[in-house]
């Protein structure tokens, strides 16, 4: 049997290739019905939370929460570059509470992450990092500052360079994606 009419139906509900039809049921379940994560524009994983996606700026072929477990906050704003992946259980935390009155959020600079990164499992970026295009975050690193150089892997807690990426190859692939 020919997976093509899956694909023509796929692309005429604007579905992603890679993702099953049984993940947009879940997800028009969840959001739909239920109501949960129901601001947000694209499908996300039923496990996934996101608040403030309005503050969410995100680039070609990105759609942060597609993944299990993954946990945004977006309150002082998100920007993820084009063709950036999320791994499972990624925190992106934008904000952090008052430490005198815990019902508020301290204002900071947005999270900025650019084109072709990579988030790894577990990995947790905090308020005010901005990481420059093709940084990859390696599972579980705790980013508390940020790489402005990018080309690079960063891991652990806190995280830190750990490999430099080569910048022609990453370039060159850049140029495939236009």
């Amino acid at each position: 049997m020919s997976k093509e009419p899956a694909y023509k139906l796929k692309n005429l509900y604007g579905m992603r290739r890679e993702m099953s039809v049984g993940f947009y049921i879940t997800d028009f379940i969840f959001r739909k019905l239920f109501r949960q994560n129901s601001g947000v524009k694209w499908a996300i994983h039923h496990t996934s939370t996101i608040h403030n996606p309005e503050k969410i700026n995100r680039g070609i072929n990105v759609f942060p929460g597609d993944s299990p477990g993954v946990y945004i906050n977006a309150v002082n704003g998100v920007t993820i570059g084009d063709y950036t992946n999320i791994g499972p259980n990624v925190g992106v935390i934008s904000s952090n509470h008052d430490f005198i009155n815990n019902d508020e959020h301290v204002a900071v600079e947005p999270i900025v992450i650019g084109k072709f990164c990579w988030m790894g499992m577990g990995a947790v970026i905090l308020p005010g990092v901005q990481l420059a295009d093709f940084t990859i975050v390696g599972a579980g690193a705790i980013v508390t500052k940020s790489f402005l150089q990018g080309y690079c892997v960063i891991a652990g807690n806190p995280a830190r360079i750990i490999k430099y990426l080569n910048r022609e190859e990453c370039d060159a692939f850049a140029q495939t994606r236009k």
